[in-house]
């Protein structure tokens, strides 16, 4: 599955005795925060999927950043170009527009990618079986997020069974979730107990040097922030308050962009 990928960066073993962990992160803050969490009780491998998404580049910047502050024993990062050929997201086909912020929205948005979270944690098995893993941590937020129906704890419980059925018999792995059940706000409170590194984070969805403020992935970061009372260390083409509602009458007005982006210009 996890086609063009490139090699494993392994730093040797450590002198201790956590266990292993893979931690799947995007570059994120909730994959941030998490990571922070595993690390508290677990050696880390991280692993990073690049999947043709308007940030893609970005991302990996973030994701690397985040590997070198925690100091990964492993990291690997893999290409899903399928996805991207698959399309039906605005996060991948460039033909369709980035939403405006809407966080009152009730169904599923276009930055939606099918599935996607399934290919991820194929290939995050894949490598715990090979690494000798224990845990498989995921930084899915189900309460307080876009609405993505593969971010529901359900479906991590339904790919666990899946995973002990289709895994050798002396395999033990895991998935966590650690802030599924989080609002967005905690998720921040959370991490500065944990001084996690906020500051080497991405979220927007198709700015990258500046965040455009106004897709629905910054405007539940921005309102996050403000809501737990610090101060987001990212640049931002705006900077609405989502937690007085006026980010979305903004949003209401005007598109997402036009904010440089890498993937608009392939």
């Amino acid at each position: 599955m996890a086609g063009n990928s490139q090699p494993t960066t392994d730093h040797g073993p450590r002198a201790t005795d956590k266990p292993l962990a893979i931690v799947l992160a995007s570059g994120g803050m909730d994959s941030c925060v998490t990571t922070a969490m595993a690390n508290l009780d677990y050696r880390l491998a991280l692993l990073h999927v690049a999947y043709g998404q308007r940030t893609e580049a970005r991302e990996l910047r973030a994701f690397h950043a985040l590997a070198d502050f925690y100091r990964a024993e492993h990291r690997l990062v893999c290409r899903l170009d399928h996805l991207r050929q698959i399309g039906g997201s605005s996060l991948t086909d460039p033909n369709l527009a980035v939403e405006p912020a809407n966080l009152q929205r009730q169904g599923i948005p276009s930055s939606y990618v099918p599935f996607r979270n399934a290919h991820f944690l194929s290939i995050a098995v894949s490598w715990g079986e090979v690494l000798g893993a224990h845990k498989i941590f995921i930084g899915a937020v189900a309460e307080d997020s876009s609405g993505y129906p593969d971010c529901r704890p359900e479906y991590y419980a339904a790919f666990n069974r899946v995973i002990r059925a289709g895994t050798k018999p002396e395999t033990r792995i895991e998935i966590l979730t650690p802030v599924i059940h989080m609002r967005k706000s905690e998720i921040v409170r959370r991490g500065r107990e944990l001084n996690a590194p906020f500051e080497l984070t991405w979220s927007c969805y198709q700015g990258e040097s500046v965040a455009c403020g106004v897709c629905d992935s910054c405007a539940l970061r921005l309102r996050a922030f403000e809501e737990a009372g610090v101060d987001d260390p990212l640049p931002y083409a705006q900077r609405p308050s989502y937690t007085r509602g006026e980010g979305n009458v903004r949003a209401e007005n005007k598109s997402c962009g036009p904010v440089e982006s890498k993937h608009s210009k392939r």
